[in-house]
């Protein structure tokens, strides 16, 4: 059997004096979804960044598919991070560049010289998100879910295995946050990605978690039938940079801990 896409083991980092992260440890299986839940300043974006190789925390391990990212230097770590895709809340987009060239950046920046191969594959993607048609635009264009749409694409040009959101619907109206979700659904469902979603929206969660997406509706349709169905997917919670709570969804949903139905409420 394969072993975990994501492995995190007793990880602890620390900026200065003030612990950020403690005692870390989990994995996530090829294909899982983990939903990455906490008050603002309890270490979400952080590990994010720990699980890139971003950042090298003071103690642990970090395995992506397999590999410990922790002693690796900086151009070995370069591979590992092209199958890796993160996806920040602002979108990080160059404004400067049109929409086909901010796509465009990563197999630029790969050396891909090939102009033919290069407009298929931009094209391939911004159709996979539905943004085809803003080809041209600069991202002072496009609404805030068009510019999440458009970060997606980019990131998602050099087919990664595993995908990590940043609050990927933060701050979007109710509309933009089902099309954001079915994107990241579409991913997950149609090329296995397996993905980690920092969200404090638990709607967004419940909906990926009962949800799966329909090629022949292009939408997300229930789940139907037994539980087993359901999209493997876990939620971990932090407090304070520590795991707080980890488990599946009726784990969560029913838990009788007072601060995780504090945040449930």
């Amino acid at each position: 059997m394969p072993g975990p896409a994501i492995e995190l083991r007793n990880v602890s980092l620390a900026f200065d004096a003030k612990r950020v992260l403690s005692n870390i440890s989990l994995a996530l299986g090829e294909g899982e979804t983990l939903f990455l839940l906490g008050v603002t300043g309890s270490g979400k974006s952080v590990l994010l960044k720990v699980m890139l190789g971003l950042l090298k925390p003071d103690e642990g391990q970090v395995f992506i598919e397999g590999r410990d990212l922790v002693p690796l230097p900086d151009e070995q770590l370069q591979p590992l991070r092209r199958r890796m895709g993160i996806v920040f809340q602002e979108g990080a987009l160059f404004d400067s560049l049109s929409v086909f060239e901010n796509v465009a950046y990563r197999l630029r920046d790969e050396h891909l010289a090939d102009e033919a191969a290069l407009e298929g594959r931009v094209r391939e993607v911004l159709r996979f998100v539905e943004m085809e048609a803003a080809l041209e635009k600069a991202p002072a264009e496009l609404s805030g879910g068009m510019r999440r749409r458009v970060a997606i694409a980019r990131t998602i040009i050099s087919n990664p295995s595993i995908m990590l959101y940043d609050s990927p619907t933060g701050g979007l109206d109710p509309v933009t946050c089902l099309t954001i979700n079915l994107l990241i659904a579409k991913m997950r469902d149609l090329q296995h990605v397996t993905s980690v979603v920092v969200t404090q929206r638990l709607q967004d969660a419940y909906e990926l978690v009962n949800f799966v997406y329909s090629e022949e509706k292009h939408a997300l349709v229930p789940v139907d039938g037994a539980a087993s169905r359901r999209p493997a997917t876990r939620f971990l919670m932090l407090r304070e940079g520590e795991v707080y709570f980890q488990g599946n969804e009726q784990e969560f949903v029913h838990s009788t801990d007072p601060y995780v139905q504090k945040f449930l409420a």
